[in-house]
């Protein structure tokens, strides 16, 4: 359901708990050929405090180089791992008039893990959506407009929710402010995993 005029959209409880499972397994099996791995901060060379992968045709990064997509795990130099049919299939329910992602970003936060408010700008055509998918511990989400410093608005994302960003949304500034511990008994060791699927090309 929409829930802002701008265009964002939320799916609250989109996926069943089997549903999460699957995913969860697909992403196990990926990581095995992608392993997580911490990224940098432009400039600063700061870590970031979550650690991600990618699968799809490309893989969003960020190094002392800046940020932007590249075709390679920057650890293994190999390719990414295809996108599994189980996260596509969100996209292909949700967004059937869409062309089809090529990226596919996994964050996985720690209980202390935290993402600053950001635009998704480094695609090619802000047109197409954003969809972002959570599994795992609750998560404070931060949406702001257009131009960094405006009013904000928080939602709670919980382990199967899924969030579009559309129409003038698509630029919206976003960000996790806190991971609520032990909310969710999906992932073994606890945390959360956020998919975010884009069209890059």
């Amino acid at each position: 359901m929409q829930i802002r005029p701008g265009g964002a959209e939320l799916y609250s409880d989109y996926l069943s708990v089997t549903e999460q499972t699957e995913i969860v397994e697909a992403i196990r099996t990926c990581t095995q050929r992608a392993p997580l791995y911490t990224p940098t901060m432009p400039r600063t060379g700061k870590s970031m405090s979550v650690r991600m992968t990618n699968f799809g045709k490309l893989g969003w990064m960020s190094d002392q180089k800046g940020y932007r997509y590249q075709a390679e795990h920057p650890t293994t130099g190999e390719s990414w791992p295809t996108i599994p049919d189980a996260i596509l299939n969100i996209w292909r329910d949700l967004l059937p008039d869409q062309p089809e992602p090529d990226a596919c970003l996994i964050n996985y936060y720690s209980e202390t893990a935290r993402m600053s408010l950001h635009q998704d700008r480094d695609e090619q055509d802000f047109s197409v959506p954003v969809l972002s998918i959570s599994l795992g511990d609750t998560a404070l989400f931060r949406l702001g407009g257009t131009k960094r410093g405006g009013k904000t608005q928080s939602f709670k994302l919980r382990s199967g929710d899924v969030m579009l960003l559309k129409g003038e949304d698509r630029l919206a500034y976003h960000g996790i402010d806190r991971i609520y511990p032990g909310t969710s008994s999906l992932l073994k060791q606890g945390g959360r995993i956020n998919i975010t699927l884009r069209k890059a090309l």
